[in-house]
């Protein structure tokens, strides 16, 4: 009691993670850093005193009101309104762990959705003390170890050559139980771990399979493998059925979703680990991944013993679920074209025998993972095409009707998943010339190549379709020649061309070019059914007005996905 103020935050400093006396209301606040977490104070009633200046964008916090106790406490002051951002004195309250931590949007800070914490916590304003409160030595806090905590790192950028979006489907039903459970858990910690979790490497989360599927966390949750690990270790077991099948779909649904942190371009993947059998239909399950862009690893575990075959729906499930091959299904409004297009190689299944002795499976699953050139197993028409657009500029277009014509390449062009791993988009503007607007490697993402479509400058001139085929044949997808993609041109044109274009038109087939011809006001029917492929009826369109291109978008877009699908058979 007698202690000097600096003597007593000396004591503060060691006693930080120790109970402190119940009714200290005197003390001096502990100064803390940024992201200083609820876990790593260890009192039921805590004062500290928050630094200002922290970066909003980098706290990360859980629930509203009561937060998780991974959560910054800084963090939750700020989105409570407890302190403003210029930092001051906090009062933690420890609480109980609990389920559904909401997502809130806050005094700056968008808290993040958590199903399931440990341990709990609540702040308030706290008192401001006479007693000095700042310096070097209480300016962090200590891990609930008891070590010391180094300085707080920057957040890692992750393994960047493993960039993938992975979703973790556990086995939660009473066919592994509790025992095998936790060891699943520590499997999927080893490959965490392995994989180089970081802001620009891969992102993870996790479901649990049992009797209702239940999304532990999502992607967007932690960027950083300790993080992931605290959380996976705190998912608890709830037994019930091992319904599987149901727990993918709702998966590739619900899980892969931009709220939820997928990013653009990267690779969706879901390992599915079923220790014995699922119990009701995988196979379905698969195919409803595969058509929402979701690459499915099966990692499978002790086969079912015979006295369980009768149970079993499907014995050969794995190989149906986990086909490196698509079954597309068209959205949009588009008829439904369910259609295998591979193989299965065995690339998208692994086995283990057991749960024991895993840690030399975990390199094995995460080079494969990491295998980037592999993992565009959901390969359809909308990520696996190339489509160049072949605009007519000449005169007698005029400005206002140029502009629907670039609309009308704009909403065919929004529909396909456009990344550097997948479609790609390039644009030619002609007339007697011809005018690369952008090329296949010029953009790689959606946005950007909408944007650069909207601002194409209308040139005026002439017409020489002819031309402008050789020429886009030759400069636009010559430097793509090895692409794997399916190679489509699509030709706007509004009149006669003054060459021939029966020629080109042939000449880009024979390069294995699909070429989609559509006229408008004059353009000749003649004209377009020798630039179309075949069939023709279904590769040429017309249209007497402008405004008539909007419905024809969508029959280009059911004719890509056609012809894709039928390349690959």
């Amino acid at each position: 009691a007698g202690a000097s103020p600096r003597a007593f935050l000396f004591a503060g400093v060691c006693l930080l993670l120790l109970p402190g006396p119940a009714g200290s209301e005197g003390a001096a606040p502990i100064a803390i850093t940024c992201f200083t977490r609820g876990l790593d104070i260890r009192k039921e009633k805590a004062d500290v005193l928050c630094p200002g200046g922290c970066p909003l964008e980098e706290f990360s916090v859980y629930g509203n009101i009561v937060y998780a106790s991974v959560s910054s406490i800084c963090g939750a002051a700020v989105h409570r309104g407890v302190i403003s951002n210029s930092g001051g004195p906090v009062r933690v309250y420890s609480l109980p762990g609990r389920e559904n931590y909401s997502s809130v949007d806050a005094n700056g800070i968008q808290s993040q959705m958590l199903s399931r914490w440990s341990a709990s916590f609540t702040v308030t304003k706290g008192k401001s003390s006479t007693q000095e409160a700042t310096g070097q030595a209480v300016s962090t806090a200590h891990p609930p170890t008891g070590k010391r905590l180094k300085k707080t790192p920057e957040k890692k950028t992750g393994n960047k050559d493993c960039k993938a979006d992975i979703a973790f489907l556990i086995d939660g039903s009473f066919n592994i139980g509790q025992r095998r459970f936790n060891l699943q858990k520590n499997f999927v910690g080893k490959v965490a771990l392995m994989l180089g979790i970081g802001t620009e490497g891969p992102h993870v989360g996790l479901v649990q399979a049992s009797e209702h599927p239940k999304i532990e966390f999502y992607l967007k949750n932690f960027t950083s493998a300790k993080d992931v690990l605290f959380a996976i270790k705190e998912v608890g077991f709830r037994g019930g059925n091992s319904n599987t099948g149901k727990a993918l779909k709702h998966t590739a649904q619900k899980f892969f979703t931009v709220d939820a942190g997928v990013r653009k371009g990267i690779p969706k993947v879901v390992v599915v680990f079923i220790d014995g059998w699922p119990s009701d239909d995988i196979e379905e399950a698969g195919i409803v991944a595969r058509e929402f862009g979701v690459n499915v690893f099966i990692v499978s575990v002790a086969k079912p013993i015979p006295e369980e075959l009768g149970m079993v729906q499907d014995v050969t499930f794995v190989d149906k679920v986990n086909a490196d091959c698509l079954l597309s299904r068209l959205t949009c409004n588009i008829q439904d074209f369910p259609q295998a297009v591979c193989r299965n190689n065995g690339f998208f299944s692994y086995h283990m025998p057991n749960w024991f002795g895993t840690t030399k499976y975990v390199k094995p699953l995460v080079q494969k993972l990491c295998t980037h050139e592999q993992m565009m197993c959901s390969k359809t028409c909308y990520n696996s095409v190339n489509i160049a657009f072949l605009i007519d500029g000449s005169s007698s277009v005029g400005d206002s009707n140029f502009r629907l014509m670039l609309e009308f390449v704009s909403n065919i062009a929004k529909t396909f998943e456009i990344s550097d791993i997948g479609a790609k988009i390039a644009a030619v503007q002609f007339t007697y010339d011809q005018r690369t607007e952008f090329s296949f490697t010029d953009y790689s993402t959606k946005e950007d190549v909408l944007a650069v479509i909207r601002n194409i400058r209308y040139m005026s001139g002439g017409t020489a379709t002819g031309d402008a085929i050789s020429f886009t044949v030759r400069n636009v997808f010559g430097p793509i020649r090895e692409s794997p993609n399916k190679n489509f041109l699509v030709i706007v044109t509004d009149g006669q061309s003054y060459d021939d274009v029966q020629g080109p038109a042939a000449a880009a087939h024979d390069a294995g070019i699909t070429i989609f011809s559509v006229g408008v006001a004059w353009a000749p029917l003649d004209d377009l059914k020798d630039m179309a492929s075949k069939p023709k009826e279904s590769h040429a369109f017309f249209t007497r007005e402008f405004t008539g291109l909007e419905p024809i978008v969508s029959d280009v877009i059911r004719g890509i996905c056609r012809d894709f699908l039928e390349s690959q058979q």
